[in-house]
């Protein structure tokens, strides 16, 4: 296997490189953004899926042509990717932006031309992994949209990089609401400080002021509730500090995109989500960060602590909405294999189940591809082995000899040996 890198200021141009240098057949290893701007992608390919070296002239024999490829069925790619966006419920006006992004790639992979599409639409920006000093991360959202759980994850990630974490809390209302940060912050060895109001936060920023990240997890805010938000706006004006919204997918996509509106009035410019193993249909992501402007960070796809976050890229969230089974088109079934495939849902509506003829013979069908031995006797009936041809007539006293009759097996015994079904039947 074949790795290489390569840098581009954008995801779209850099997959370009990737499908020129390693063909359609490279796999995308790791993207990330480089400090001074632009993207790096690092890609891997089979030595024999490599495309073939430009025929030389000076080979033997004048030109050499390079051995011809096996034909692809071509692929609709803005026909792959409308039906994906309309799967997760994409908002029309945007998935029609998105098509039309993805069609102007010269690509025949789906996922790579929704992921140019969505780099050309959104912003990715991942949160920091504690390795240089940033600003607190506080992290804000609707109540039950998982805030405390991404805490814990992101102080985890920080202290397996030997990073110094600080952890506070200021969600005191609800019920459990310490003591479930505190669990975990116990594990990690961590100390966990809990303020109530603007000035208790200020002086414990001021205590974790030479620490690498400061994670503030704060109490569930109703965005509709001016109240509430007003709250908030006075708890984040304590220091200098980052709001970071956190919503779970599956929501409503205009509910939503409300709530991302209000909470982007008090500071927000990024999200993360969470609940992504819980959700089949990402409409509702692309709809907030696109009527919010907000850029992606991190996701969630587990409720496991140790399993972490995952940082999201363009190609990431496009192979999240088109998995490998459907990059290409479905195949169309047979006639036969469709009212096999109908005939359980039409049971209620009285259709009458479709089944292939068959012939009346003594045959007991055991599933698909099973088929009954020819001489298999019925339920109850013993089988018989037929009698020896006779001898040859040696002598005429050995012709007048009577022969033996032949015997019967036993039922159980003679199904056991001929029979295939006894020894997958009880």
């Amino acid at each position: 296997m074949r790795l290489k890198s390569f840098h581009a200021k954008t995801m779209s141009d850099a997959m370009r490189m990737v499908r020129q240098s390693l063909g359609d057949d490279a796999i995308i290893v790791a993207t990330r953004e480089e400090e001074g701007g632009g993207v790096r992608v690092t890609a891997a390919v089979e030595e024999d899926d490599l495309p073939p070296a430009p025929a030389s002239g000076s080979a033997r024999g004048g030109r050499a042509k390079a051995p011809a490829r096996p034909v692809e069925p071509e692929i609709d790619v803005g026909e792959v990717v409308a039906d994906a966006l309309q799967r997760h419920g994409v908002p029309a006006s945007l998935a029609e932006q998105l098509i039309d992004a993805a069609s102007g790639l010269d690509t025949e992979d789906p996922r790579l031309a929704l992921g140019s599409a969505l780099d050309s639409y959104f912003t990715f920006n991942p949160l920091p992994d504690g390795r240089s000093p940033v600003k607190p991360l506080a992290l804000v959202g609707p109540p039950g949209s998982g805030k405390t759980l991404v805490a814990a994850k992101l102080a985890a990630r920080a202290v397996f990089r030997k990073c110094s974490v600080g952890v506070i809390t200021t969600d005191t209302v609800r019920a459990g609401g310490v003591d479930q940060l505190a669990a975990f912050t116990r594990l990690m060895k961590l100390k966990l400080a809990t303020v109530e109001d603007p000035d208790a936060l200020a002086g414990a920023f001021e205590v974790h002021r030479r620490t690498d990240l400061v994670l503030v997890d704060t109490a569930g805010r109703n965005p509709f509730d001016a109240e509430d938000m007003q709250d908030l706006r006075a708890l984040l004006s304590a220091g200098e500090v980052e709001p970071i919204l956190v919503l779970p997918a599956g929501l409503d996509a205009l509910e939503a995109a409300d709530m991302a509106m209000a909470f982007k009035a008090v500071g927000v410019r990024r999200m993360l989500v969470t609940r992504l193993d819980m959700a089949r249909r990402l409409g509702s992501v692309l709809a907030i960060a696109a009527r919010a402007r907000l850029s992606f960070c991190d996701a969630s796809i587990s409720s496991k602590v140790a399993e972490g976050l995952t940082a999201l890229n363009p190609l990431a969230l496009a192979r999240m909405m088109i998995p490998a089974e459907e990059k290409a088109p479905a195949v169309k079934e047979s006639a036969p294999r469709r009212s096999a495939r109908s005939a359980g849902w039409d049971d209620d509506e009285g259709h009458q189940d479709h089944e292939p003829e068959r012939t009346p013979e003594r045959k007991p069908s055991f599933g698909r591809g099973y088929e009954a031995e020819d001489d298999e006797p019925e339920d109850g009936e013993p089988e018989i082995e037929p009698a020896p041809p006779p001898p040859p007539p040696r002598r005429a006293a050995a012709a007048a000899k009577p022969t033996k009759p032949a015997t019967a097996k036993p039922a159980t015994k003679a199904k056991a040996a001929s029979s295939p079904s006894s020894r997958t039947l009880p």
